[in-house]
């Protein structure tokens, strides 16, 4: 009798010390999924604070070429509108999808695209690149193209690095349990290897 009770003790710790364990593994497993998900957002904000700086140069920019060149209207148009439109896309890190990846990409390519545009327009006007606004301008907006550069490479890195993670086996049970899902990466366009056509 001692022994059966003794034997049914030994079973209940040992059942006892594997759930622990489990739970102590699943446990670890999700923190360290949360703290990758925080990378992430994280690195986000970096990339927005970016594509925002663009953004806020932008009416500067435009007022100083408008101010010293005598250009079609079109181009400075197109930029304010592209500005416009690519400031009203927003993600929300914690429900990023691939769709609203694109949407956002699309409306930042399509401001990149208007602003390459104006700065070939621009180069027909001595008279404004001879100006110390706009060359600190454009000296401005070349650096912040290449922080917004370096903001996506970093943002990918992180996303590689949390989606491995979470995909990864035994991990994915814990993902799958606790809803955390892949997060989109940053891909060039379609037709971003052509240099932007502008005709005089």
């Amino acid at each position: 009798m001692k022994r059966g009770c003794l034997i049914t003790v030994i079973i209940v710790v040992l059942i006892g010390l594997v759930v622990l364990g489990i739970v102590l593994w699943g446990t670890k497993v999700y923190n360290q999924m949360v703290t990758q998900q925080e990378s992430v957002t994280s690195q986000w904000g970096n990339v927005e604070t970016q594509y925002q700086r663009r953004a806020d140069l932008i009416p500067s920019f435009v007022n100083t070429v408008k101010g010293a060149a005598n250009f079609e209207q079109e181009t400075l148009t197109k930029v304010i509108e592209a500005r416009a439109k690519a400031t009203q896309v927003t993600i929300d890190p914690t429900k990023m999808t691939a769709e609203n990846m694109q949407q956002f990409q699309a409306a930042q390519s399509e401001l990149s695209s208007a602003l390459s545009k104006l700065m070939v327009v621009v180069e027909q006007y001595p008279e404004l690149k001879a100006t110390q606004n706009y060359r600190d301008l454009q000296v401005t907006l070349e650096g912040t193209e290449n922080r917004i550069s370096t903001e996506r490479r970093k943002f990918n890195e992180v996303a590689q690095s949390f989606n491995a993670y979470i995909k990864r086996f035994p991990q994915n049970f814990i993902a799958g349990m606790f809803g955390f899902t892949a997060k989109p990466y940053f891909e060039s366009m379609e037709g971003a290897e052509k240099a932007p056509q502008v005709q005089f």
